[in-house]
Formats: structure tokens, sequence, C-alpha cells
């Protein structure tokens, strides 16, 4: 069998990137080392996917009076926003067994933007999750059998923040905007360790890596109730005011097995599964600054506001496969189904994506890489559900069907 040529595995590398950038939980980028593996002596790569799910509501329902029932549309409000998701890296190697990587890259994020014209505003007028990330990885080589099997391991600096926006209060306009906001902003770091063994031959490689959680410990920001007058509550010292706070957050582990081959001249089939902690993000609480000290829990007497998620682990299986049409031109076609993180609030449920990808290689130094991607995510419902004796989402009951995702990418690798 002959070797399979690296514009084809670009073409494989290119077909993956959108169904990474709508996983489950607040992933966008998550963590790549693909570029490691590639076999010039010095690598760069840089590449962007623009992603559009159409996630709309229906049936909404206001379900708590006490803060006011917000005017607005019950059905056909568009919940989700488009995003981009970028990513730089450089590889070298070190030499003849040695490899690093470094890279730039935004692994968490998530943005929702119904507005505040609609029948939910107490529950989200707007939610924002951002995150940046540099990372270094590096692996040693040694001769196994026909192969050669790689350790590898690296390290990872994470900034995560972003903001929250609701409706706490309907009130006049004389009186404010009735809107309050949390900003949260903190850093942390975390490592990965992983295997590979790969017969170059054939084209095959079998990878494991896992990727620590990455612990916010230092996650604080405010808390901005300036435009909810005190006079609406006198017992609650936070309304009129910004008050600084304080939490605790972990960005999950993950652990994902690769697997690719090729299985005749010019083809190869690959396939992926990926488990991600996403259970470890579940209610997190917020509590002001002044009580730093105390325990700062969900149910705790100083909690101030909180971020309700109430995640489940998230799984993500990829199968596809790729071929060279021409020593120039290479594509690959994939199929991946990610299981929803949403547990009775939220709006992730399963999704399905098909993604095809190219690679157009002029010479061997400069490869372009393009791809799309279209897909469903599942219907579903968000409402109140009961978690260790806590209520949760008792304040809107929405629907949502079967909407459609779609994503763009593109990718410039130049090697030496």
């Amino acid at each position: 069998m002959t070797k399979t040529p690296t514009s084809l595995l670009a073409a494989v590398g290119i077909a993956a990137v959108a169904t990474a950038a709508h996983a489950g939980g607040l992933e966008r980028g998550g963590y790549s080392i693909d570029l490691l593996f590639d076999p010039s002596r010095f690598a760069s790569d840089a590449s962007g996917v623009w992603v559009m799910p159409q996630r709309t509501l229906k049936n909404v329902v206001d379900i708590d009076p006490t803060d006011g029932t917000p005017a607005g549309p019950a059905d056909g409000v568009r919940h989700s926003s488009d995003y981009f998701v970028p990513r730089v890296g450089f590889k070298a190697g070190i030499g003849d067994a040695a490899d690093c990587m470094a890279d730039y890259s935004q692994p968490w994020g998530a943005h929702s933007n119904p507005g505040i014209n609609w029948a939910g505003a107490n529950h989200d007028v707007e939610t924002k999750v951002y995150s940046h990330a540099l990372s270094g990885t590096c692996s040693y080589r040694f001769d196994v059998g026909p192969g050669q099997l790689r350790a590898l391991g690296g390290v990872t600096w994470q900034e995560v923040g972003g903001f929250q926006e609701r409706l706490v209060a309907v009130l006049p306009p004389d009186l404010g905007s009735g809107l309050g906001r949390l900003d949260l902003q903190g850093t942390g770091w975390g490592w990965r360790a992983g295997a590979a063994y790969e017969i170059p031959d054939i084209a095959f490689r079998a990878s494991f890596v896992y990727n620590s959680a990455v612990k916010l410990g230092n996650l604080s920001g405010n808390l901005d109730l300036s435009q909810v007058p005190g006079m609406l509550d006198p017992s609650n010292p936070l309304l009129g005011r910004v008050t600084p706070v304080f939490g605790s957050a972990s960005m999950p582990a993950s652990a994902e097995f690769k697997l690719q081959s090729g299985v005749a001249p010019g083809w190869l089939a690959f396939g992926s599964v990926k488990w991600t902690d996403w259970s470890t993000l579940q209610s997190i609480a917020f509590c002001p600054e002044a009580t730093r000290g105390m325990p700062c829990t969900v149910n705790g007497p100083t909690k101030a506001t909180s971020l309700d998620l109430l995640y489940r682990d998230g799984w993500t299986i990829t199968a596809g496969v790729g071929h060279e049409f021409t020593k120039e031109w290479s594509g690959a076609v994939t199929l991946s189904w990610d299981r929803g993180t949403s547990t009775g609030i939220g709006t992730q449920t399963d999704t399905w994506l098909a993604t095809a990808g190219a690679s157009w290689k002029p010479n061997n130094n400069v490869e372009l890489r393009f791809g799309g991607a279209a897909g469903i995510m599942t219907a579903g419902s968000s409402g109140t559900v009961v978690r260790n004796g806590i209520t949760y989402g008792d304040d809107v009951t929405y629907d949502f069907g079967n909407d459609f995702v779609g994503a763009l990418s593109a990718s410039l690798k130049v090697k030496f």
C-alpha cells in the first residue's frame, strides 16, 4: 500500500474542525495537537471557523410573576448567535525524534442573545462566555515494531470570562432599565499527556490524549444592579449598586481516542471518540467580596447570584473517509454525533453534523484547506428541575424544535 499523502491528511483535519467548533457544553475550538504530527521540520498553521447555529425558542412562558412579566413574543425567539473560532500554531522538529508545538486557541465559549423584548427576559437577555488559551506540547518518538511509539505532554494557560444580563424587574423608564449584569473573569493552568503509535507507510495512527481540568481559582467580577432601585426591596443590600463578587469553577477535563489508517492507495478511513467532563459545571455560586473567607455555596447565606448550567458529561463520536483526487487536491467527509449536555434547563440537545473538507497543495510548502458543515440540533424543552433539593429553572419554560446549524472553515499551513 502506498504512503498516504500529507495533503489528504490535511483535508481530514479541516473536515474535523467544524465538528469541534460546535460540540456540547461551552466548547468552541476545544484542544487540537494535530500539527504536532506534521512530518516537516517546521510548520505553521492558522485556521478559522464561522459557525451559524439557528436555535429558535417557542411556547415561552414566564412562570415567576414576582419580578414582573416582560412584554414580548413567546414564539419565534432567536436564541443563538453566530460566532468565529480562530487558532494559530507553530511546530518545530528537534533532532531526529522530538517535536514541539505552541498554539493560541479559544477552547471555550458561548453566546445567547434573545434580547430584552421576549417573554423570558427575566431568564436571559444576553449571555456571553469567551476564552483565550496559550499551550505548549512536546513529544518524543521511539522505534517499536514496524512503526513508532510517541509519548507526549504539555501545559496550557487559559483566561476565561464573560457576562450575563437579565431583566431583574419591569420598571417605568424613569426608574431605570431593570437590567442586572454579572461580569466575570478568571485564569488557570492545566496539563495534557498521551501517547500515539504510528506506521507512516500506511498512514496508520492511534492516539490517546488526556487534558486535565483547568481550575479558575481566582474567578471574580462584578454584579451590577445599579439599574434596579433599592426601594423595590429595602432588605436586599445589593440593589441599586455595583458589588464585587467572587466564585470558583473548573473548565472540564477531557479524553480523546483517535484512529486513522490508509485502506487503499489514496484512501484513508478515520474516527474518534471524545469524552468531556461537563458535569463538573453544575450551579456556580457567586458571593460578595466582603464575605470572602466564608463558604460560597449555591444554598449558602452569602450567595449573591449563580450561573446555573446543570450539565452532564459530553460524548462526541466522529467517523469519516478521505481520498486523494490528484497530487494537488484531496477531500474528506465526516459524520459526527455529539451528546447534548443539558439536563432539563438550557438548549444543548444532541447534534448530528455532516462535514466536508478539501485541501489544495500547489507545492510542497503551502497547503490551503477549506470546508463546510451542516447539521441538526435536536428538539427539546427547558423548565423547572430539582437537583439535590434545590429548584432551578423556575423562572421560565420554553420549547424548541429540530434546528439547523451550519459552519464554514478555512486554514492555511506553511511548512519548510
